[in-house]
């Protein structure tokens, strides 16, 4: 072995490798990265110069990975291209020179095939390891085999050495802290996370470790359904499988290819955790991407892999600019594209899935107005019409519209006033009483709808969205005629008097009306619709489920049983006795009147824990009253 030099390593400050490690690098594995990046880098390098003739054509390219559990080292072996001492002068001793944008500059092809620059990459090594060796042999003829050492110092070594095949080594000797990187489990991992889809065969210890071919490289045509559902298996394991999946293509004005997934939601917290995956030319940079895609766009699933997409010298940060912004709308404008195709040429599926994708939708149009204007046609809700309306989408558990088909549905003579509830259970009896008078209603989802439907209304404000419990209109209201006592009260006014006397509580307006229909309960809460509102909103601030407001209305149904026999009651126990006292009759009405104020209540969520517990005392002391009396 002959000596040839000694030197200093280039550099600007005495402090480089410092600065790599805490500032540049972070993360310590990402060393492993860096290193198989170049050994790719080498082996396009060398395909290339070949086909210009400028060196000997090599073998398949492949990289491997051994271990020296004596030695505690690691070496990454390539058969790429290689470097003369010339070489390694240039692009390891200057440290962060670029050897791949001299060599483009040089073959003058795009920058689709190479991954890094080897200078600033290589030096991760120094993170974990006390000292790295390089031992390397160009493909250009009559190339001498070189070796170059460097202990973390700005000292290195450089001399001859008597390797014989074209390529390249890098060993590493790890540090005590950094020995669980010779265990293969670990080396196996992290060429699963970041070099999966490298295009080179990696190896470690002679066993293959990547997967190599990445279906995102391939045009949508080359790939059946099962591949698609196969990826997102692989990368998403143990998630079951998507819904649906868009596929990205484009060079144009970038290069960008990928494939998304809607997967099935299983709660808030999936819209807290974005999870597509960043790659940059088929390597791993980040799972975290959300300067690319539009927020609502994060709970989707997938890879994105561009070389335009502005990195960080470590390429473990994103800097956001104008390309990123033209990204971002590139794929939302996709994933528009997709859906509308779906729920053209597949209206039932669309239909099924529509439940989880509706959150995507709705949170995408309020937040984007491109979004809105390219998919606002095909937003759904559920309903409760029956009809055969063509337009209608109807699968095994729910029947579908959009707002349009709604509108057309209306009598040409009424109002362009939309129907809806937001819960089926605790509005069941008011839901009812619109759809037994032949009323379309919309099912709505309450969070997220809390703020749709005011968006929907300031984009169209011909329309207005009226909950099942705001009011009822004359339509399911009973014109009946009342008599007047001698006092000039009617039996609407003593209930009326009777009830607010009881409730004691100037917030409530009591009215009384009779309702059509024999299943209409006999007292109902209604909540005007911007009060409604106004409480939903601030409880979505609160974080916290809307409840009662303070103010409100209760209704009662003077046309139900329970309501005329409240009011016989009342009528025969007026008299008053010689202390001046109510009757006990009257008491027992006054117990019936804040019975029926509890049942309305209760049949809208209103009322709290504690206060249940004081209903059922009140329930059970009322029953009690009134068997006495009927026995």
């Amino acid at each position: 072995m002959t000596f040839l030099e000694e030197g200093q390593i280039k550099i600007h400050t005495e402090n480089i490798f410092p600065i790599i490690k805490k500032a540049v690098y972070s993360d310590h594995e990402i060393f492993l990265r860096e290193l198989v990046s170049n050994c790719v880098d080498a082996i396009n390098k060398r395909r290339m110069a070949s086909i210009a003739g400028d060196c000997s054509d090599g073998d398949e390219g492949a990289i491997n990975i051994s271990i020296d559990r004596e030695k505690h080292s690691l070496t990454f072996s390539d058969n790429g291209i290689g470097m003369t001492a010339d070489e390694i002068k240039k692009y390891i001793n200057q440290v962060a020179f670029s050897s791949a944008e001299e060599f483009l500059e040089k073959y003058k092809k795009d920058n689709d095939s190479f991954i890094g620059h080897f200078g600033l990459g290589f030096y991760s090594s120094f993170m974990v390891a006390s000292k790295v060796e390089i031992i390397t042999k160009s493909a250009v003829k009559d190339s001498t085999a070189i070796k170059w050492s460097c202990d973390g110092s700005p000292n290195f070594k450089l001399e001859n050495h008597d390797r014989e095949e074209i390529g390249t080594d890098v060993i590493l000797y790890l540090m005590e802290e950094e020995h669980e990187y010779i265990e293969p489990s670990r080396i196996k991992t992290l060429v699963s996370k970041y070099c999966d889809f490298m295009p080179v065969k990696i190896s470690l210890e002679n066993e293959v470790v990547n997967k190599q071919n990445p279906p995102w490289r391939k045009s949508a045509n080359e790939l059946k359904d099962q591949d698609y559902i196969e990826l997102y298996k692989y990368l998403y394991p143990f998630q079951g499988e998507p819904l649906l999946w868009v596929h990205l293509n484009t060079d144009y004005p970038y290069n960008l290819q990928g494939i998304l997934y809607f997967p099935k939601l299983s709660g808030r917290s999936d819209w807290e955790n974005g999870d597509i995956k960043l790659y940059c030319n088929q390597v791993f940079v980040s799972d975290s991407i959300k300067e690319i895609v539009p927020r609502y766009l994060t709970p989707l699933r997938g890879v994105i892999d561009s070389t335009d997409i502005p990195l960080n010298v470590s390429r473990s940060a994103l800097q956001t600019d104008r390309r990123v912004r033209s990204i971002g709308n590139f794929v939302s404008k996709k994933v528009a594209d997709r859906l509308k195709l779906l729920k053209t040429e597949n209206q039932e599926f669309y239909g099924e899935i529509w439940d989880s994708i509706s959150p995507f939708i709705k949170i995408g149009v309020m937040e984007d107005e491109k979004f809105a204007q390219q998919i606002s046609d095909i937003i759904l809700f559920s309903t409760t019409s029956t009809d055969n309306d063509e337009q209608l989408i109807k699968t095994k558990d729910n029947t579908y519209t959009t707002i349009d088909s709604y509108l057309k549905r209306l009598p040409e003579d009424s109002a362009k006033r939309i129907l809806y509830c937001t819960d089926e259970i605790s509005q069941k009896n008011l839901l009812n009483l619109w759809v037994n008078q032949g009323s379309e209603v919309l099912k709505t989802e309450t969070v997220i709808d809390t703020q749709f439907i005011p968006w929907l209304e300031s984009k169209d404000d011909s329309i207005k969205f009226q909950r099942v419990d705001a009011e009822l209109d004359e339509d399911l209201q009973e014109k009946v005629s009342e008599l007047v006592d001698k006092e000039g009260e009617t039996e609407s006014d003593a209930l009326r008097e009777l009830i607010k006397n009881a409730l004691k509580d100037e917030k409530i307006t009591v009215k009384v009306q009779s309702i059509k229909g024999d299943e209409a309960p006999p007292a109902m809460i209604l909540l005007p619709e911007q009060m409604r509102r106004i409480n939903d909103i601030g409880a979505l601030m609160d974080q916290r489920l809307p409840g009662l407001p303070d103010h409100h209305i209760l209704l009662i149904n003077k046309k139900h049983s329970l309501i005329k026999g409240l009011l016989k009651l009342k009528t025969s126990s007026i008299i008053l006795n010689s202390s001046g006292d109510q009757s006990p009759s009257s008491d027992l009405s006054s117990q019936i009147a804040i019975h029926l104020y509890d049942m309305a209540r209760l049949s809208v969520g209103g009322l709290e824990s504690d206060e249940l517990t004081d209903f059922q005392n009140r329930n059970s002391k009322l029953f009690g009253e009134l068997m006495e009396k009927a026995l």
